[in-house]
């Protein structure tokens, strides 16, 4: 059988799904598992297509103290145990920055190129690479793609790329790229063949988790996002400010005294639904909380989605449709019937009975905006990318050990 393994890498997590080939370049999930508590509690954890459990073991902290070292293990166990020996690997990467708009062979030198965005997504690229690194290292014939966040949203206009700065920064990269890009080109996929009509017009995708972004698609393609430079900027999010004024950090510099450095790491891990309740960047124990803080950052989470949703109507000069997708808007109920109320200026009205059993459609028949709920797959689209490219190269032939 032959398989594509898909590496999506964090910092003290390695989450990893095998799929199979089938007929016609498709691709069909098989495992899905995550090697995590990587340099504190290591923990493997796999299960099959039909959800049977296939592992679930611990190590000691010194077996696994950093992200090449999972996946060595969990190497080993697909290999030695599973018998699988992937004929590719595919990976999400979140940032292409100017160079890839779409996915790409991985070499040494695309290596070095991804490598100068690490400042510019720096909770992501750092551990995107370091699998990737590792694998060059030790099989370096194994051919591997790399799948960009970035890449879905350089179908934009350049009038919606472009910041109000001269010209020559532009060039060199200084612009509006958006993120969550293999989740919309997902649902984006997906769409047709929910509501075909609807596909093809304005849809506005709310890819709501701990990190959240909204998408205006047009016709299948990204027109606009809320996320530009960096995967800072437009929502508030787990531990993200989302669109902040930018002479905030510069107090935070001239009257705070904190270094560009401690101004980055306050950005990314202590603002958001963290910084704004006090209790935590879980939207499930927000929710649970009787703490008015707590109450605060779901309100001021919903008030700014709601906010962004009336941009990206104005940049799509209308609306056909909204989806929600990702963990929060797949699984918060009250969170997408509050985002909803929201919205009702658009003409959306929800049917609360569809919404609580998470129906796909969860607007009323009524609704002008009809409202669906679609599970994003980013694993599956990389998948998808990773064999495509592989059918696409002249030697290839997955018949062929």
């Amino acid at each position: 059988m032959d398989t594509i393994l898909v590496v999506n890498a964090g910092s003290s997590s390695v989450k990893f799904q095998i799929f199979s080939v089938e007929g016609e370049g498709q691709v069909r999930r098989q495992i899905k598992g995550q090697m995590d508590g990587i340099g504190s509690r290591p923990r493997l954890r796999a299960i099959g297509a039909d959800g049977d459990p296939l592992a679930d073991r611990a190590y000691p902290i010194e077996a696994i103290p950093d992200v090449p070292a999972a996946m060595s293990i969990a190497g080993e166990w697909l290999r030695n145990e599973i018998r699988i020996n992937p004929m590719a690997v595919g990976h999400r990467v979140v940032h292409g920055g100017s160079d890839y708009d779409r996915p790409v062979l991985i070499d040494h030198g695309v290596v070095a190129r991804l490598e100068r965005f690490i400042a510019l997504a720096p909770l992501h690229q750092p551990h995107n690479l370091a699998p990737i690194r590792s694998l060059l290292t030790n099989y370096p014939t194994l051919p591997q793609v790399a799948c960009f966040d970035t890449a879905f949203h350089r179908t934009h206009d350049a009038v919606a790329d472009y910041y109000a700065i001269p010209h020559q920064l532009h060039a060199e990269g200084i612009r509006r790229y958006g993120f969550h890009g293999l989740s919309y080109e997902y649902v984006a996929k997906t769409l047709p063949q929910i509501a075909p009509e609807i596909a093809k017009g304005r849809v506005i995708v709310a890819h709501l988790g701990s990190g959240a972004s909204m998408c205006a698609l047009k016709k299948g393609h990204s027109a606009e996002s809320t996320m530009g430079f960096t995967a800072l900027d437009g929502l508030a999010m787990g531990t993200r400010p989302g669109q902040i004024d930018p002479g905030v950090v510069l107090y935070l510099i001239s009257e705070k005294g904190m270094s560009a450095s401690n101004v980055q790491s306050f950005l990314y891990r202590d603002c958001g639904l963290k910084g704004l309740s006090g209790i935590s960047n879980d939207m499930r124990e927000l929710e649970a909380s009787e703490d008015p803080k707590a109450k605060l950052a779901i309100e001021y989470f919903v008030y700014r989605i709601g906010l962004n949703a009336g941009m990206l109507a104005a940049a799509l000069q209308g609306l056909d449709a909204f989806v929600f997708t990702a963990g929060i808007g797949e699984n918060s109920v009250r969170i997408r019937a509050r985002i909803a109320d929201q919205l009702a200026w658009l003409g959306v009205t929800l049917d609360p009975a569809e919404n609580s059993r998470h129906a796909r459609l969860i607007s009323r028949s009524d609704s002008r905006i009809p409202v669906y709920v679609v599970p994003t797959d980013e694993e599956q689209m990389i998948a998808r990318h990773t064999l495509s490219l592989l059918l696409n190269r002249p030697s290839f032939n997955p018949g062929h050990k």
